[in-house]
Protein backbone atom coordinates (compact mmCIF):
# COMPACT_ATOMS: atom_id res chain seq x y z
CA UNK A 1 0.00 0.00 0.00
CA UNK A 2 1.25 3.31 -0.58
CA UNK A 3 2.61 5.77 1.95
CA UNK A 4 1.47 8.88 -0.02
CA UNK A 5 -1.21 10.94 1.89
CA UNK A 6 -2.23 14.45 0.85
CA UNK A 7 0.27 17.16 1.14
CA UNK A 8 -2.31 19.90 2.11
CA UNK A 9 -1.24 21.30 5.60
CA UNK A 10 -4.31 21.97 6.63
CA UNK A 11 -5.16 17.79 7.28
CA UNK A 12 -2.87 18.31 10.17
CA UNK A 13 -3.32 21.86 11.54
CA UNK A 14 -7.43 21.69 10.83
CA UNK A 15 -9.65 20.22 13.59
CA UNK A 16 -12.04 17.79 12.37
CA UNK A 17 -15.86 18.45 11.93
CA UNK A 18 -16.21 15.51 14.21
CA UNK A 19 -14.76 12.25 15.33
CA UNK A 20 -14.29 9.97 12.09
CA UNK A 21 -16.58 6.90 11.91
CA UNK A 22 -16.63 4.87 8.84
CA UNK A 23 -19.81 2.30 8.07
CA UNK A 24 -19.44 -0.06 5.86
CA UNK A 25 -23.35 -1.81 4.12
CA UNK A 26 -23.45 -5.42 3.56
CA UNK A 27 -21.48 -5.78 0.19
CA UNK A 28 -18.70 -3.04 1.42
CA UNK A 29 -16.92 -4.72 3.70
CA UNK A 30 -13.50 -5.00 1.67
CA UNK A 31 -13.29 -1.88 -0.22
CA UNK A 32 -13.94 0.19 3.22
CA UNK A 33 -11.57 -1.85 5.03
CA UNK A 34 -9.02 -0.83 2.12
CA UNK A 35 -9.94 2.58 3.10
CA UNK A 36 -10.08 2.58 6.54
CA UNK A 37 -6.44 1.19 6.39
CA UNK A 38 -5.33 4.12 4.21
CA UNK A 39 -6.87 6.63 6.67
CA UNK A 40 -5.23 5.28 9.61
CA UNK A 41 -1.86 5.39 7.63
CA UNK A 42 -2.24 8.96 6.90
CA UNK A 43 -3.08 10.20 10.40
CA UNK A 44 -0.38 8.18 12.35
CA UNK A 45 2.09 10.31 10.53
CA UNK A 46 -0.02 13.49 11.46
CA UNK A 47 1.06 15.65 14.38
CA UNK A 48 -3.05 16.20 15.71
CA UNK A 49 -3.26 16.01 19.14
CA UNK A 50 -7.59 16.00 18.80
CA UNK A 51 -8.84 12.86 20.94
CA UNK A 52 -9.96 10.19 19.09
CA UNK A 53 -8.02 11.56 15.50
CA UNK A 54 -5.13 8.66 15.74
CA UNK A 55 -7.12 4.85 15.70
CA UNK A 56 -5.96 1.91 14.51
CA UNK A 57 -9.43 1.81 12.73
CA UNK A 58 -12.21 4.11 12.19
CA UNK A 59 -14.67 1.17 11.73
CA UNK A 60 -18.37 1.15 13.17
CA UNK A 61 -19.16 -2.25 13.86
CA UNK A 62 -22.94 -2.52 12.60
CA UNK A 63 -25.36 -5.46 11.76
CA UNK A 64 -28.69 -5.51 10.12
CA UNK A 65 -30.15 -8.79 11.09
CA UNK A 66 -33.15 -10.85 9.53
CA UNK A 67 -36.23 -12.61 10.81
CA UNK A 68 -37.35 -15.48 8.85
CA UNK A 69 -39.68 -13.27 7.11
CA UNK A 70 -37.01 -11.11 5.41
CA UNK A 71 -38.08 -8.19 7.29
CA UNK A 72 -34.90 -6.47 8.66
CA UNK A 73 -33.07 -3.87 11.56
CA UNK A 74 -30.47 -1.50 11.56
CA UNK A 75 -27.98 -1.70 14.74
CA UNK A 76 -25.28 -0.16 15.43
CA UNK A 77 -23.23 -1.28 18.26
CA UNK A 78 -21.14 1.39 19.33
CA UNK A 79 -21.44 5.33 20.47
CA UNK A 80 -21.65 7.60 17.53
CA UNK A 81 -22.36 10.35 19.56
CA UNK A 82 -20.84 13.46 18.05
CA UNK A 83 -19.33 11.46 15.01
CA UNK A 84 -18.80 12.19 11.70
CA UNK A 85 -20.53 9.17 10.10
CA UNK A 86 -19.46 7.51 6.61
CA UNK A 87 -21.93 5.29 5.49
CA UNK A 88 -20.47 2.90 2.04
CA UNK A 89 -23.25 1.44 0.05
CA UNK A 90 -23.42 -1.08 -2.96
CA UNK A 91 -26.53 -1.06 -4.34
CA UNK A 92 -25.47 -3.16 -7.16
CA UNK A 93 -23.95 -5.78 -5.02
CA UNK A 94 -26.23 -8.90 -5.76
CA UNK A 95 -23.75 -11.61 -4.00
CA UNK A 96 -25.36 -10.18 -0.77
CA UNK A 97 -27.86 -12.64 0.42
CA UNK A 98 -30.59 -13.52 3.04
CA UNK A 99 -32.80 -15.91 4.29
CA UNK A 100 -36.64 -15.67 3.38
CA UNK A 101 -38.89 -18.55 4.29
CA UNK A 102 -36.29 -21.39 3.63
CA UNK A 103 -34.53 -19.53 0.54
CA UNK A 104 -31.61 -17.65 -0.19
CA UNK A 105 -32.30 -14.42 -1.62
CA UNK A 106 -29.91 -11.97 -3.22
CA UNK A 107 -30.33 -8.43 -2.04
CA UNK A 108 -31.56 -6.02 -4.04
CA UNK A 109 -30.87 -2.29 -5.17
CA UNK A 110 -33.88 -1.55 -2.84
CA UNK A 111 -32.45 -3.75 -0.20
CA UNK A 112 -29.83 -1.90 0.00
CA UNK A 113 -31.15 1.31 0.46
CA UNK A 114 -33.30 0.37 2.70
CA UNK A 115 -30.84 -0.68 4.62
CA UNK A 116 -28.88 2.82 4.27
CA UNK A 117 -32.32 4.04 5.79
CA UNK A 118 -31.97 1.71 9.02
CA UNK A 119 -28.40 2.44 9.80
CA UNK A 120 -29.38 6.31 9.43
CA UNK A 121 -32.51 5.42 11.98
CA UNK A 122 -30.30 3.22 14.02
CA UNK A 123 -28.02 6.34 14.19
CA UNK A 124 -30.73 8.76 15.16
CA UNK A 125 -29.38 12.03 16.11
CA UNK A 126 -26.84 11.28 17.73
CA UNK A 127 -24.38 11.86 15.25
CA UNK A 128 -22.96 15.10 14.12
CA UNK A 129 -22.82 14.51 10.46
CA UNK A 130 -23.86 11.53 8.43
CA UNK A 131 -22.54 11.30 4.48
CA UNK A 132 -23.57 8.49 2.32
CA UNK A 133 -21.36 7.77 -0.03
CA UNK A 134 -23.09 5.40 -3.02
CA UNK A 135 -20.51 5.34 -5.87
CA UNK A 136 -23.78 3.90 -8.32
CA UNK A 137 -26.52 6.14 -7.70
CA UNK A 138 -29.40 4.28 -6.55
CA UNK A 139 -31.90 4.41 -9.46
CA UNK A 140 -29.69 6.61 -11.37
CA UNK A 141 -31.12 5.52 -14.77
CA UNK A 142 -34.87 6.51 -13.43
CA UNK A 143 -34.07 9.85 -13.17
CA UNK A 144 -36.52 11.86 -15.64
CA UNK A 145 -40.19 11.36 -16.44
CA UNK A 146 -41.08 10.72 -19.87
CA UNK A 147 -44.45 9.29 -19.78
CA UNK A 148 -46.91 8.81 -16.20
CA UNK A 149 -44.03 7.18 -14.63
CA UNK A 150 -42.24 6.94 -11.14
CA UNK A 151 -39.05 9.58 -10.71
CA UNK A 152 -37.53 6.97 -8.49
CA UNK A 153 -34.08 8.67 -8.30
CA UNK A 154 -35.52 12.18 -7.11
CA UNK A 155 -37.34 10.64 -4.48
CA UNK A 156 -34.76 8.56 -3.08
CA UNK A 157 -32.47 11.92 -2.60
CA UNK A 158 -35.44 13.22 -1.16
CA UNK A 159 -35.98 10.91 1.50
CA UNK A 160 -32.74 10.71 2.35
CA UNK A 161 -32.03 14.27 3.12
CA UNK A 162 -35.05 13.94 4.90
CA UNK A 163 -34.44 11.44 7.27
CA UNK A 164 -30.64 13.46 7.89
CA UNK A 165 -28.13 12.46 5.75
CA UNK A 166 -25.96 16.13 5.07
CA UNK A 167 -24.13 15.21 2.06
CA UNK A 168 -24.46 12.36 -1.03
CA UNK A 169 -21.32 10.88 -2.52
CA UNK A 170 -21.24 9.18 -6.18
CA UNK A 171 -19.33 8.33 -8.79
CA UNK A 172 -20.56 9.34 -12.27
CA UNK A 173 -23.92 9.91 -12.06
CA UNK A 174 -26.19 8.63 -15.22
CA UNK A 175 -27.01 12.52 -15.19
CA UNK A 176 -25.44 14.88 -12.36
CA UNK A 177 -28.45 17.24 -13.01
CA UNK A 178 -30.30 14.92 -10.81
CA UNK A 179 -29.25 16.68 -8.19
CA UNK A 180 -32.47 19.43 -8.71
CA UNK A 181 -34.38 17.18 -6.87
CA UNK A 182 -32.68 18.11 -3.43
CA UNK A 183 -31.03 22.11 -4.55
CA UNK A 184 -30.09 23.56 -0.93
CA UNK A 185 -28.32 20.12 0.03
CA UNK A 186 -25.22 18.81 -0.62
CA UNK A 187 -24.45 16.25 -3.43
CA UNK A 188 -21.70 15.33 -5.51
CA UNK A 189 -21.19 13.16 -8.59
CA UNK A 190 -17.25 12.80 -9.05
CA UNK A 191 -15.95 11.15 -12.43
CA UNK A 192 -12.67 8.86 -11.91
CA UNK A 193 -11.02 10.19 -14.95
CA UNK A 194 -7.89 10.38 -13.44
CA UNK A 195 -7.96 6.84 -11.69
CA UNK A 196 -8.93 5.54 -15.04
CA UNK A 197 -6.18 7.41 -17.31
CA UNK A 198 -3.41 6.23 -14.47
CA UNK A 199 -4.70 2.59 -15.03
CA UNK A 200 -4.39 2.68 -19.04
CA UNK A 201 -0.94 4.60 -18.23
CA UNK A 202 0.29 1.46 -16.65
CA UNK A 203 -1.38 -1.19 -18.45
CA UNK A 204 -1.08 -0.13 -22.33
CA UNK A 205 2.97 0.86 -22.73
CA UNK A 206 3.08 1.85 -26.29
CA UNK A 207 0.27 4.68 -26.80
CA UNK A 208 0.66 7.73 -29.19
CA UNK A 209 -1.46 9.97 -27.08
CA UNK A 210 -1.99 12.74 -29.83
CA UNK A 211 -4.55 13.91 -31.86
CA UNK A 212 -3.15 12.27 -35.17
CA UNK A 213 -2.96 8.91 -33.06
CA UNK A 214 -5.70 8.42 -30.68
CA UNK A 215 -9.58 9.88 -30.04
CA UNK A 216 -12.30 9.54 -27.41
CA UNK A 217 -15.62 8.01 -28.53
CA UNK A 218 -18.93 8.77 -26.58
CA UNK A 219 -21.33 5.63 -27.22
CA UNK A 220 -24.61 7.90 -27.49
CA UNK A 221 -25.45 11.54 -26.85
CA UNK A 222 -26.03 11.04 -23.07
CA UNK A 223 -22.26 10.26 -22.42
CA UNK A 224 -20.42 13.15 -24.78
CA UNK A 225 -20.02 15.32 -21.43
CA UNK A 226 -17.94 12.26 -20.20
CA UNK A 227 -15.87 11.73 -23.56
CA UNK A 228 -15.10 15.96 -23.45
CA UNK A 229 -13.71 15.66 -20.44
CA UNK A 230 -11.60 12.92 -21.62
CA UNK A 231 -10.51 14.61 -24.60
CA UNK A 232 -9.71 18.01 -22.75
CA UNK A 233 -7.20 16.14 -20.45
CA UNK A 234 -5.94 14.04 -22.92
CA UNK A 235 -5.83 16.63 -25.65
CA UNK A 236 -7.51 14.75 -28.12
CA UNK A 237 -10.60 14.76 -30.53
CA UNK A 238 -14.10 13.58 -30.40
CA UNK A 239 -16.40 11.71 -31.79
CA UNK A 240 -19.97 10.30 -31.14
CA UNK A 241 -22.82 8.09 -31.67
CA UNK A 242 -26.68 8.31 -31.19
CA UNK A 243 -28.75 6.07 -31.04
CA UNK A 244 -31.97 5.50 -33.26
CA UNK A 245 -34.76 3.71 -31.72
CA UNK A 246 -37.61 2.07 -32.45
CA UNK A 247 -40.20 3.58 -30.24
CA UNK A 248 -43.05 1.38 -31.41
CA UNK A 249 -41.88 -1.44 -29.43
CA UNK A 250 -40.69 -2.02 -25.76
CA UNK A 251 -38.00 -4.88 -24.86
CA UNK A 252 -37.69 -5.29 -21.62
CA UNK A 253 -38.41 -2.33 -20.87
CA UNK A 254 -36.93 -0.06 -23.09
CA UNK A 255 -37.10 0.92 -26.63
CA UNK A 256 -34.69 -0.98 -28.72
CA UNK A 257 -32.01 0.34 -30.71
CA UNK A 258 -32.29 0.44 -34.58
CA UNK A 259 -28.68 1.86 -35.26
CA UNK A 260 -25.81 3.77 -33.91
CA UNK A 261 -25.22 6.54 -36.40
CA UNK A 262 -21.77 8.74 -36.14
CA UNK A 263 -20.66 11.95 -35.67
CA UNK A 264 -16.91 13.33 -35.94
CA UNK A 265 -13.46 12.88 -37.98
CA UNK A 266 -12.13 9.50 -39.17
CA UNK A 267 -11.36 7.39 -36.42
CA UNK A 268 -8.68 5.15 -39.29
CA UNK A 269 -5.24 3.99 -37.82
CA UNK A 270 -6.75 5.41 -34.55
CA UNK A 271 -6.82 3.47 -31.52
CA UNK A 272 -10.46 4.75 -29.56
CA UNK A 273 -11.03 5.19 -25.96
CA UNK A 274 -14.79 4.86 -25.67
CA UNK A 275 -16.51 6.30 -22.65
CA UNK A 276 -19.21 5.16 -20.66
CA UNK A 277 -20.76 5.03 -16.87
CA UNK A 278 -21.68 1.87 -16.77
CA UNK A 279 -21.83 -1.61 -19.13
CA UNK A 280 -24.87 -2.92 -18.24
CA UNK A 281 -25.63 -5.82 -20.94
CA UNK A 282 -23.10 -5.02 -23.30
CA UNK A 283 -25.12 -4.95 -26.39
CA UNK A 284 -24.65 -1.33 -27.18
CA UNK A 285 -21.00 -1.15 -26.40
CA UNK A 286 -19.99 -3.66 -28.72
CA UNK A 287 -22.33 -3.04 -31.23
CA UNK A 288 -20.26 0.39 -31.04
CA UNK A 289 -17.28 -1.22 -31.60
CA UNK A 290 -17.77 -3.16 -34.19
CA UNK A 291 -18.83 0.73 -36.52
CA UNK A 292 -15.62 1.68 -35.58
CA UNK A 293 -14.03 -0.91 -36.32
CA UNK A 294 -16.04 -1.30 -39.77
CA UNK A 295 -14.24 2.60 -40.12
CA UNK A 296 -10.47 1.15 -39.87
CA UNK A 297 -10.17 1.65 -35.67
CA UNK A 298 -7.37 0.71 -34.40
CA UNK A 299 -7.10 -0.97 -31.12
CA UNK A 300 -10.40 0.06 -29.23
CA UNK A 301 -10.07 0.56 -25.24
CA UNK A 302 -13.67 0.70 -23.23
CA UNK A 303 -14.26 2.82 -20.21
CA UNK A 304 -16.91 2.36 -18.00
CA UNK A 305 -16.94 3.84 -14.30
CA UNK A 306 -19.15 0.23 -13.61
CA UNK A 307 -19.11 -3.21 -14.90
CA UNK A 308 -22.59 -4.57 -14.41
CA UNK A 309 -22.37 -6.95 -16.93
CA UNK A 310 -25.74 -8.12 -16.56
CA UNK A 311 -25.95 -10.59 -19.00
CA UNK A 312 -22.36 -12.29 -18.44
CA UNK A 313 -19.40 -12.04 -19.89
CA UNK A 314 -19.29 -14.63 -22.95
CA UNK A 315 -20.28 -11.95 -25.24
CA UNK A 316 -17.35 -9.93 -24.76
CA UNK A 317 -15.10 -12.92 -24.99
CA UNK A 318 -16.50 -13.12 -28.41
CA UNK A 319 -16.06 -9.57 -28.92
CA UNK A 320 -12.55 -10.05 -27.47
CA UNK A 321 -11.37 -12.68 -30.05
CA UNK A 322 -13.19 -11.12 -32.83
CA UNK A 323 -10.76 -8.39 -32.23
CA UNK A 324 -13.77 -6.07 -31.65
CA UNK A 325 -12.25 -4.77 -28.18
CA UNK A 326 -8.25 -4.71 -26.62
CA UNK A 327 -8.96 -3.99 -23.24
CA UNK A 328 -11.79 -2.99 -20.60
CA UNK A 329 -11.94 -0.91 -17.54
CA UNK A 330 -14.10 -0.57 -14.81
CA UNK A 331 -13.40 0.62 -11.53
CA UNK A 332 -13.99 -1.66 -7.95
CA UNK A 333 -16.28 0.77 -6.37
CA UNK A 334 -19.15 -1.98 -7.10
CA UNK A 335 -19.35 -5.64 -6.51
CA UNK A 336 -16.98 -7.47 -9.49
CA UNK A 337 -17.88 -10.94 -10.11
CA UNK A 338 -15.26 -13.30 -10.30
CA UNK A 339 -15.88 -14.81 -13.87
CA UNK A 340 -14.87 -10.88 -14.45
CA UNK A 341 -11.65 -10.58 -12.41
CA UNK A 342 -10.30 -13.45 -14.00
CA UNK A 343 -10.73 -12.18 -17.62
CA UNK A 344 -7.32 -11.04 -19.24
CA UNK A 345 -8.55 -8.47 -20.85
CA UNK A 346 -10.16 -6.48 -18.15
CA UNK A 347 -8.13 -4.02 -15.40
CA UNK A 348 -9.66 -3.27 -12.43
CA UNK A 349 -9.47 0.26 -11.48
CA UNK A 350 -9.14 0.50 -7.90
CA UNK A 351 -10.67 3.64 -6.28
CA UNK A 352 -10.20 2.87 -2.70
CA UNK A 353 -7.19 4.78 -1.77
CA UNK A 354 -9.64 7.69 -3.84
CA UNK A 355 -12.28 6.93 -1.37
CA UNK A 356 -9.74 7.25 1.71
CA UNK A 357 -8.84 11.08 0.08
CA UNK A 358 -12.79 12.32 -0.19
CA UNK A 359 -13.59 10.67 3.43
CA UNK A 360 -10.45 12.21 4.83
CA UNK A 361 -10.83 15.55 3.07
CA UNK A 362 -14.46 15.82 4.14
CA UNK A 363 -14.14 14.91 7.83
CA UNK A 364 -11.55 18.15 8.23
CA UNK A 365 -14.31 19.98 6.14
CA UNK A 366 -11.45 21.27 3.66
CA UNK A 367 -11.68 21.68 -0.24
CA UNK A 368 -12.81 19.41 -2.74
CA UNK A 369 -11.35 21.08 -5.92
CA UNK A 370 -8.61 19.41 -5.82
CA UNK A 371 -10.44 15.93 -6.31
CA UNK A 372 -12.74 17.21 -8.61
CA UNK A 373 -10.76 18.66 -11.14
CA UNK A 374 -7.02 16.64 -11.48
CA UNK A 375 -5.37 18.50 -14.49
CA UNK A 376 -2.60 18.63 -12.74
CA UNK A 377 -2.15 15.45 -11.55
CA UNK A 378 -3.25 13.69 -15.10
CA UNK A 379 -0.70 16.52 -17.05
CA UNK A 380 2.09 15.10 -14.53
CA UNK A 381 0.80 10.97 -15.58
CA UNK A 382 0.99 12.11 -19.52
CA UNK A 383 4.86 13.83 -18.76
CA UNK A 384 6.43 10.59 -17.19
CA UNK A 385 4.68 7.96 -19.39
CA UNK A 386 6.26 9.87 -22.49
CA UNK A 387 9.24 10.50 -20.83
CA UNK A 388 9.56 6.34 -20.01
CA UNK A 389 8.80 6.18 -23.65
CA UNK A 390 11.23 8.69 -24.53
CA UNK A 391 14.50 6.41 -23.11
CA UNK A 392 12.99 3.03 -23.99
CA UNK A 393 13.06 4.23 -27.80
CA UNK A 394 17.01 5.73 -26.95
CA UNK A 395 17.87 2.13 -25.45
Amino acid sequence: MSRTQPSDATYANTIPYGTLGIIALPGCEDIAERVDAYIAMWRSERQNVIDGYHKDSYMVDISLPRFGSGEAKGLIRQSVRGDDLYLLCDVTNYSVTYDMYGRQVPLSPDDHFQNIKRIVAAAGARAKRITVIMPFLYESRQHRRTARESLDCAMALQELVDIGVKNIITFDAHDPRVSNAIPYDSFESINPVYQNIKALLKTVPDLMIDADHMMVISPDEGAIGRAIEYSNYLGLDVGMFYKRRDYSKIVDGKNPIVAHEFLGSSVEGKDVIIVDDMIASGDSMIDVARQLKSRKAERIFVFATFGLFTKGMERFDKAVEEGLITRIFTTNSIYQAPEVLKRKYYTSVDMSKFLALIIDTLNHDSSMEPLLFPQEKIKSRLTKYREKQAKKQKG
